[in-house]
């Protein structure tokens, strides 16, 4: 029979986790950090699987996560230069018009994206070196968590962030009260994983 002492089983912070204790900033987006009012930390989710027995069948772990989307709100200024970044950046990547459309975003992405390799040339067979990497349809996002007090503890790192939607806006004359214009954008991204503010390295916690 295995004793476990309870008394070294005990939290040792007590504080709860506020709603409104957070900075949300991603590289590509600038101008839309400062109006950001709510984004949520994903779920994940892993798929049973099931080994056949003669009688009822065993699950067992999977070996794949699934991960929700990351979803961000925020208010649009009047001149909608943070909607604008985000809407550019989606027609970067879907580019509707033409081919040069994906070009831009890439070219304007190599002086804000580490991993950018800069302008894509538009015509096929002009790359030296085979095919070029599509760093800057991508960027790095990372959700700080405050304490109580509005101290930075912990990191929330999403990599190989890209947006998949935004929502409309709605003007309206007869409104009756002056609700300012927020707008919701969906992105997708590689994973996220936890890290003590300003670590170098990533952690894992299990009890």
């Amino acid at each position: 029979m295995t004793v476990t002492n309870s008394f070294t089983r005990q939290p040792t912070k007590i504080d709860y986790a506020s709603p409104t204790q957070f900075k949300f900033g991603i590289i590509k987006l600038p101008k839309v950090e400062f109006f950001v009012t709510s984004v949520n930390l994903p779920g994940i989710s892993m798929d049973a699987i099931n080994q056949s027995t003669p009688l009822k069948d065993i699950p067992k772990p999977g070996t794949k996560l699934n991960y929700e989307d990351l979803t961000m709100t925020f208010i649009v200024d009047e001149d909608l230069q943070n909607y604008q970044e985000i809407h550019g950046w989606l027609v970067g990547l879907g580019f509707p018009k033409d081919h040069s459309q994906f070009k831009n975003l890439m070219d304007a992405s190599a002086d804000r994206f580490p991993t950018s390799s800069g302008s894509v040339s538009n015509e096929i067979g002009k790359v030296k070196y085979g095919a070029q990497g599509d760093g800057g349809s991508y960027s790095d996002a990372t959700l700080t968590l405050l304490t109580n007090k509005n101290n930075a503890v912990t990191e929330v790192r999403f990599s190989d962030v890209f947006p998949v939607s935004l929502s409309g806006l709605v003007y309206d004359q007869q409104a009756t009260d002056v609700n300012y214009l927020t707008a919701q954008v969906s992105f997708k991204y590689s994973l996220y994983e936890f890290a003590a503010k300003g670590a170098s390295t990533t952690s894992v916690t299990t009890t």
